[in-house]
């Protein structure tokens, strides 16, 4: 399969995702993404059509889904933030270069090549957008969410951040200041979640696990570990 043919595919499930997503999923979808039920049957048929055409390859098509799905996905930037979070020295080597500090765990690479990381403070909360399409760090964060990508949640993110936000379930407080960042092509932001109380003990692998996509965007706080879960 050559590039431009998985560029054309790729083009092509982007639009499809963004045509059937008109408005942002209610919270309760977050972890579940909210798409339309025929979105699945039209990608199907897609791909089939492609295909039968010649111009996909559905063994390097399925491929490339297991590894941004399985390995390229949320749980590096997961990785990255528990590292920030145990190690202090590696936490400014972040803040200050995150493209080497990223490679220092092994990601990398197309969509990730320019990264900045932003930290969240009990005075200052980010959030993530891409205004002009859905630009997202793939390396370690996977691939985008529908509603990351849909036109509601590239406009209103800027236009109103503390509504969207309201509607993922999170309400901040009216002194904590909101700063939208706006991706784009040559660079990508990757938020640095405040670090929950009640995880003193807990190993990075541990700290990894209640790391989220949705807090790694933005839109959510990374919850406290459950009762029982200890070092």
């Amino acid at each position: 399969m050559t590039t431009n043919r998985r560029d054309f595919l790729s083009a092509a499930v982007t639009a499809a995702g963004a045509a059937l997503t008109p408005e942002l999923p209610h919270a309760h979808d977050h972890d579940h993404q909210a798409v339309p039920s025929d979105l699945a049957l039209r990608v199907k048929a897609l791909e089939s059509l492609l295909v039968e055409k010649g111009l996909v390859d559905r063994a390097a098509l399925d491929t490339l889904i297991d590894a941004y799905e399985h390995k390229i996905g949320p749980r590096n930037g997961a990785r990255v933030v528990a590292r920030a979070w145990a190690d202090s020295a590696y936490k400014q080597r972040l803040l200050a270069n995150a493209d080497a500090a990223i490679a220092e765990l092994g990601y990398g690479g197309m969509q990730g090549e320019h990264m900045v990381v932003v930290e969240n403070t009990p005075k200052v909360h980010n959030m993530i957008v891409c205004t002009l399409c859905s630009c997202y760090p793939w390396p370690v964060l996977g691939l985008p969410p529908v509603w990351y990508k849909s036109a509601p949640y590239r406009s209103r993110s800027v236009i109103d951040p503390r509504g969207v936000l309201s509607e993922f379930g999170l309400e901040l407080p009216a002194d904590v200041e909101v700063r939208v960042w706006d991706s784009t092509a040559e660079l990508r932001y990757l938020v640095l979640p405040e670090r929950p109380a009640g995880t003193a003990q807990l190993s990075e692998e541990q700290l990894a696990a209640l790391v989220t996509r949705d807090s790694m965007v933005g839109v959510a706080k990374v919850a406290p570990p459950r009762a029982g879960v200890s070092a």
